[in-house]
C-alpha cells in the first residue's frame, strides 16, 4: 500500500506535509499501518484538479453507456480483491472478518453492479409536451464537483453508496475517509487507478475532522454528500447552508424493534441479533430499542439473553467469531459510560456489563449487554450508543408501542415481528423513520432508497434515488412551430 503518497486527481502524489496518521489495532493495541495526512493544501489540489476534470474535463460530457462501462471496469477489479479488502477493514477498524467479507465488502461489490444496472434504465433524458404546445426536454444532468465524508464503521459500503452514483451521473468527487480507517480508502485508490479513470476524477483523501472541515467550506464543492454523527451533521449542513451548497446527509440512529404480541419469540431474538449487534453493534441502522408487550415481557427478554449469551467475542480475525472489539478506546470508554448511566437511571442489566469478555485482557471491548426494566426517557433509550448494547422496554397496547417508537430525535431505521404481516405492514405506516423492516432489521437492498428523518439527517442514497441526488434536472423549452 502506498502509505507516504495521496491520491490526488487521479495519481499518487506527495503530501504537502509530514504529517501522519497512525492505525491502531482494536484487538491488540498495536500500530498496524502509519499513513500521509492530507492537510489544507492538498484539498486545494485536489479541488482544482476535480474542478478542471469537470469544468473542461472529458468525465462529465461522456455518454453514460461510457461512464457505466468504466465503473463495470472498477467493479471487476474490486471483485478480484475482496478477500485483501475484507482482510484490511478487519485489521483497522476490528470487524468480525465473517462479517467483513459478508457486509463490508461483499456488499459494497454487489452495489458497484446493481448501480450500473440502475444507470442502464436511468432517464438520463425525458421529452415532454408543454401545456403552451412546446416540447420539453429535460436532461438529468451531474450536480459538479462532489466532497463525500464518510465515518469508521462501514467503509467502504458508505464510499460505494457515494461514490459510484456520483460517478455514474458524471460528477467528479474528493473522498475523505475517517483517519480511523483510511487503509482500505487506499486500497481503494489503488483500483480506481488501475481502472484508468480521466485526470482529477477521483481524490483521496485521508484526514481529519478539521481536513473535512475545510473540504465542506472549499467555494469549488458544489455537493456534500455526509455521513456521520448527528452532532457533526448538523455543522456541514450549516456551513453549506453560508454558500448555498447541495448537502445530503446520513446521521445517527435509535432504532426501535416493535414485538406484538403474536411474534416467536426465538425468531425475534434471532433477527434483533442481526439487526443489532452486527459489526458489534457500530451500525447507524441498528434495532436498539426493544420494545416488547408487558404481558410476555419475561419471554422476549429471556430468548433475547440466551441469543446474547451464546455470541463469540473476541479475535476479529477468527472466522468463529461473531462479535470484535470497538474501534477505539475511546469508542469502549463511551459505551461503558452508557452502561453505566443505565445502571444508575433504574435499568437492570439481564446479560452483560462493565467486565471484560472472559478470555480476554487486550483490546477495546465490550461484552454484549442487554438491559431490561427500562423507560424511554432514560439515556440507554434515547441517546445512540454505536456498541453491543440493547434496551429492552415493556408497553401495554399496540398504539402505545408506536407513540415509544416514534418517541424519538431520531428516525433512521426500525422494524416489527409478527405473525401477521398484513399488521406488520400497517405498523410499518405509523412509524416516522426512512426506512423500516417487517420480520427483520431494515436490508441494505441496492434497489431500494436508503437515508432518514428528524435528526437522521435527509437525503437517500442507494435505489433510483441514490443516483438522482448527484443530478440536476435542466429543462430546454423548443417552441412549436408556427409560433
Amino acid at each position: 500500500m502506498r502509505s507516504n503518497e495521496l491520491f490526488i486527481g487521479g495519481r499518487w502524489s506527495q503530501p504537502s506535509t509530514d504529517q501522519r496518521i497512525d492505525v491502531i489495532a482494536p484487538h491488540t493495541e498495536q500500530l498496524v499501518a502509519s499513513v500521509a495526512a492530507a492537510a489544507p493544501a492538498d484539498v486545494d489540489t485536489a479541488v482544482e484538479a476535480a474542478r478542471a476534470a469537470f469544468d473542461a474535463g472529458p468525465w462529465p460530457r461522456l455518454d453514460p453507456a461510457e461512464r457505466i462501462e468504466a465503473v463495470r471496469r472498477l467493479a471487476k477489479i474490486y471483485g478480484d480483491r475482496r478477500a485483501e479488502m475484507a482482510e484490511t477493514i478487519t485489521s483497522e477498524i476490528g470487524a468480525p472478518i465473517s462479517f467483513a467479507q459478508r457486509a463490508q465488502v461483499g456488499l459494497p461489490a454487489m452495489m458497484m453492479t446493481a448501480f450500473c444496472d440502475l444507470a442502464d434504465t436511468y432517464p438520463w433524458t425525458e421529452a415532454r409536451r408543454g401545456m403552451y404546445g412546446a416540447d420539453i426536454h429535460i436532461r438529468r444532468e451531474p450536480v459538479g464537483v462532489v466532497a463525500a465524508i464518510v465515518a469508521w464503521n462501514m467503509p467502504q459500503f458508505l464510499i460505494v453508496t457515494k461514490l459510484i452514483p456520483a460517478l455514474l451521473a458524471g460528477c467528479v468527487v474528493v473522498l475523505k475517509p475517517a483517519p480511523e480507517s483510511p487503509l482500505n480508502a487506499l486500497l481503494l485508490a489503488e483500483m480506481l487507478a488501475e481502472a484508468g479513470l480521466p485526470p482529477g476524477v477521483v481524490s483521496v483523501l485521508p484526514g481529519d475532522a478539521p481536513v473535512g472541515e475545510y473540504l465542506v467550506k472549499h467555494l469549488g464543492v458544489d455537493k456534500v454528500s455526509f455521513t456521520g454523527s448527528t452532532a457533526a451533521g448538523k455543522a456541514v449542513a450549516a456551513a453549506c447552508a453560508a454558500d448555498l451548497k447541495r448537502v445530503s446527509l446520513e446521521l445517527g440512529g435509535k432504532s426501535a424493534a416493535i414485538v406484538l404480541d403474536d411474534a416467536d419469540p426465538a425468531a425475534v431474538a434471532a433477527g434483533v441479533r442481526s439487526a443489532s449487534l452486527s459489526n458489534s453493534g457500530q451500525i447507524c441502522n441498528a434495532l436498539t430499542r426493544i420494545l416488547v408487550p408487558a404481558a410476555r415481557a419475561d419471554e422476549f427478554t429471556d430468548a433475547l439473553a440466551t441469543e446474547m449469551t451464546s455470541l463469540v467475542v473476541g479475535d476479529p480475525t477468527d472466522a468463529a467469531t461473531q462479535v470484535g472489539p470497538l474501534v477505539a478506546e475511546r469508542q469502549q470508554e463511551r459505551v461503558l459510560g452508557y452502561i453505566e448511566s443505565g445502571q444508575r437511571e433504574g435499568a437492570r442489566i439481564v446479560v452483560g456489563g462493565t467486565d471484560m469478555p472472559d478470555g480476554i485482557d487486550c483490546g477495546w471491548y465490550v461484552r454484549p449487554t442487554l438491559f431490561d426494566h427500562a423507560t424511554n426517557s432514560m439515556r440507554i433509550a434515547r441517546e445512540e450508543i454505536f456498541g453491543p448494547v440493547l434496551t429492552v422496554i415493556a408497553y401495554a397496547d399496540e398504539d402505545e408501542a408506536v407513540a415509544i417508537a416514534n418517541d424519538s430525535d431520531y428516525g433512521l431505521a426500525g422494524s416489527v415481528f409478527t405473525a401477521d404481516t398484513d399488521r406488520g405492514l400497517s405498523v410499518a405506516t405509523r412509524i416516522r423513520t426512512g426506512t423500516f423492516g417487517v420480520n427483520q432489521g431494515y436490508t441494505m437492498d441496492p434497489f431500494a432508497p436508503f437515508g432518514g428523518v428528524k435528526a437522521s439527517g435527509y437525503g437517500r442514497e442507494l435505489g433510483r434515488e441514490g443516483i438522482d441526488g448527484y443530478t440536476d434536472s435542466k429543462s430546454i423549452s423548443v417552441a412549436a412551430k408556427g409560433t
